[in-house]
């Protein structure tokens, strides 16, 4: 028994393709019985509650477009199965890749994530340095290899994720803030390969500012769960810019770079000091919170 999320907005071009290749292949693996389809209808203009409900789909409505993350939540939320698979309404997921997840999950994971490869996944260069230069720092800050920062198809327990619905993210990030908070609490987590098929209709992805969000809340998941690693990045940035302006002073005999090496390596020794206070400060709170 399975509960299938599905945030959407303005998708009834796609949605109900979406829900019929679902029941389709809940249907041919079994999956049917007791399971569910919630369709997350996120304010949108045209007729997505319609196609959904004419398909079969229990239907939650916001009012108005709240976001990717904060449309997922709700769906969770009003799931009645313990397992949760969540997915996009506009076909870019091959569902039939479900079941195969849903026998890892099996194996113990806590969550298993579809790894996207294809052209339509890779797109522009810009997006692909975009998505490289993330997932670098996501790996920098997990301390773990990822396949997939943020892919959308995913399976996991509602369980587990409602506990982290404090620190998940509203927006596009959702799927960003989930990994972080799985990999940095110690869970099990396996990515498996799927090919990434071209979407119908528009993409609702505003590159430049959800990347900013993406940034925003990578940094707070870092302060949160492993504020030290952040700090100390940002003090041996310190250190290298006092290198290098005592390496400036030295060969171009002038005396103000001395200044702001040494202003540096203070500088450095302070922020240091704040992350270890912020793991003290950590510590606590996990401590108030058992």
């Amino acid at each position: 028994m399975i509960s299938v999320v599905i945030p959407a907005y303005n998708e009834e071009k796609s949605i109900g393709n979406t829900i019929k290749e679902i029941q389709r292949v809940m249907k041919k693996n079994k999956i049917y019985k007791n399971s569910e389809i919630i369709v997350v209808n996120d304010g949108s203009t045209d007729k997505t509650k319609e196609e959904a409900e004419k398909f079969g789909a229990i239907v939650i409505n916001n009012p108005s477009n709240q976001g990717y993350g904060f449309s997922l939540k709700r769906g969770i939320k009003k799931a009645r199965n313990e397992i949760i698979v969540i997915t996009d309404a506009d076909l870019t997921y091959p569902f039939d890749k479900v079941p195969e997840m849903l026998k890892i999950k099996e194996q113990g994971f806590d969550l298993v994530v579809g790894a996207r490869t294809g052209k339509y996944y890779r797109q522009s260069l810009f997006k692909s340095i975009l998505r490289r230069l993330m997932k670098m720092l996501v790996e920098f800050v997990s301390g773990k290899k990822i396949k997939d920062i943020n892919s959308g198809l995913r399976v996991f327990d509602k369980s587990l994720v409602t506990k982290y619905f404090p620190r998940l993210c509203d927006t596009f990030s959702f799927t960003t803030s989930q990994t972080l908070a799985y990999l940095m609490n110690n869970h099990f987590v396996c990515y498996i390969d799927i090919p990434y098929n071209k979407r119908m209709g528009k993409s609702k992805i505003k590159l430049f500012s959800d990347t900013l969000k993406s940034l925003r809340y990578i940094t707070e998941s870092c302060i949160y769960y492993n504020p030290l690693k952040i700090f100390t990045l940002l003090s041996v940035t310190c250190i290298i810019l006092s290198i290098i302006g005592f390496l400036f002073s030295h060969f171009m005999d002038i005396h103000a770079g001395y200044i702001l090496g040494i202003g540096g390596l203070l500088v450095s020794i302070v922020v240091f000091a704040i992350g270890l206070l912020a793991v003290i400060l950590k510590q606590i709170m996990d401590k108030n919170n058992e």
